[in-house]
């Protein structure tokens, strides 16, 4: 990579030009995070890049890499778009979503690789990670500084809205297909506008990526309006096994239950919120066997009176895991029978924790 270009004060706030005419200015009313500027500056100086998330991607994930690549794109640098697992029906239909590789190793010459929201290269299930240049962008109350490069917002509801930012400062238009990823990301991790987190600028976000295109209601439909049937399926096996103890609820798929109903791992997504939804519960738990025998969890947690402060983030990372305050997961070993037993004992040691 190219030695940065000196820096250039204007108005007391810092910018630099680009040769393709780019001038990495601060956002209007927001400022310019240090982070995000050296970021800014690596991708200015570098020519090809390489840009993943995590595993089993979402929503934000997918937006997020889609928009990325077209900033980069737009600064005239080249990019290529990987994941280690196929992408959700549900969102294929995303504008370049074609662009977007599944590959189980990573190879060749890049200035450095881009990580959206991962606590770490593990989280990618990416080979060949290890020896490259990485930049870490993330908003996770889990995440950890792992790369050469780091921008962790905790206070960001997707890291849709962190490239957005990006954006913006690097001079860069939100074009109506930018617009409906970065729109997408907002949707999704925000759980339809239901998460903890959301503030006003949330919506001024929405509100500014439906002027440049984005359709909110076509997203929605898209997402939540176009499950396959095999989704449907699983989820009436996830429901017949539906158990409650006072504010907790709890339901699990095996997995042959997986190969009974002939669900894919992505119609797993969603399944935990039909729990949550309950009246009085305050934290909830889907929990999915894998053909090996270990046992992935999905946990969910209510914010306001009813759901008081179970943080499900901290409880996933005492567990080896990750995500949001929220939202969160992580994978314990099996049988399902222990599996339950170890994460309802952490989130009945929550519960009764003050103020939960």
């Amino acid at each position: 990579m190219a030695s940065p270009q000196p820096l250039r004060f204007a108005n007391g706030e810092p910018s630099v030009e680009t040769e393709g005419g780019f001038s990495l200015a601060p956002e209007v009313g927001v400022g310019v995070a240090p982070e995000m500027l050296a970021i800014l500056r690596a991708l200015q100086d570098g020519e090809r890049f390489l840009v993943c998330s995590h595993s089993r991607p979402d929503g934000d994930a997918i937006g997020s890499m889609l928009a990325m690549g077209m900033l980069l794109q737009q600064m005239g640098k080249r990019a290529d778009l990987v994941t280690a697992d196929r992408l959700p029906p549900v969102y294929r239909g995303l504008p370049g979503a074609g662009e977007i590789h599944t590959v189980m190793r990573v190879h060749g010459l890049y200035d450095a690789a881009i990580l959206l929201e991962c606590d770490g290269l593990e989280r990618t299930r990416l080979r060949g990670l290890e020896s490259m240049y990485v930049i870490n962008i993330d908003h996770h109350a889990s995440g950890k500084p792992f790369g050469a490069l780091n921008w962790i917002d905790r206070h960001a509801c997707s890291v849709g809205e962190l490239v957005h930012r990006m954006v913006r400062a690097a001079g860069a238009t939100v074009t109506p297909e930018m617009a409906t990823c970065l729109y997408t990301t907002l949707l999704t991790d925000t759980g339809g506008f239901c998460y903890g987190g959301i503030q006003a600028n949330t919506f001024r976000l929405a509100a500014e990526l439906t002027e440049a295109g984005a359709d909110p209601v076509s997203v929605a439909r898209d997402i939540y309006f176009a499950n396959p049937f095999s989704k449907m399926v699983l989820l009436g096996r996830a429901l017949s096994t539906l158990r409650r103890e006072g504010a907790l609820i709890w339901l699990w798929v095996t997995h042959d239950d997986m190969v009974e109903t002939g669900a894919s791992e992505e119609d797993c997504e969603g399944v935990v919120n039909y729990a949550l939804s309950i009246a009085g519960v305050k934290a909830a738990v889907f929990l999915r066997e894998l053909p090996e025998g270990r046992i992935r969890l999905s946990l969910r947690s209510k914010t306001g009176d009813e759901g008081g402060h179970i943080n499900v983030a901290a409880i996933s990372e005492r567990l080896g895991g990750g995500g949001h305050e929220n939202a969160a997961g992580c994978t314990l070993d099996g049988p399902m029978e222990r599996a339950t037993n170890e994460i309802l004992t952490e989130l009945r040691r929550e519960l009764d924790a003050p103020g939960a």
